[in-house]
């Protein structure tokens, strides 16, 4: 509730406002709406830009590597022991996939979709 509703609701019509007091309103009132609508726009990077592989229809997440390519990345991570080295990735905090290679981290990692998306392995004759 800004100054002016208040004062009108307490019938202080002819009562001076302080400067201070309406910019102070003023600035609650403009400054904190765009915030709100900003954190809506702007989701969590880490989660990567949601999709459906257009091969099995299976949901995935579009992630840029550091080399600026695309990779569509399994929701959920799996433990890294089975997980072949090479396949192991890690999502960084600006939403960045980061191959692991053959370092063995302690805990999990991501999987890229095209590893194991069953249609693109029925199609390639793979298992």
């Amino acid at each position: 509730m800004n100054t002016n509703t208040r004062e009108q609701e307490q019938g202080d019509h002819g009562r001076p406002l302080l400067l201070g007091q309406v910019l102070a309103d003023a600035l609650v009132t403009v400054v904190r709406q765009p915030q709100r609508s900003q954190e809506r726009r702007q989701p969590d990077a880490r989660e990567g830009r949601p999709a459906v592989c257009r091969l099995c229809g299976e949901a995935a997440y579009w992630h840029r590597t550091v080399r600026g390519k695309w990779l569509l990345v399994e929701p959920g991570e799996q433990p890294c022991h089975l997980v072949p080295a090479g396949k192991r990735w890690r999502i960084a905090g600006d939403g960045t996939a980061v191959n692991l290679g053959a370092a063995m981290p302690a805990d999990t990692c991501r999987v890229s979709h095209f590893d194991v998306c069953t249609a693109r392995r029925a199609a390639t004759g793979g298992g």
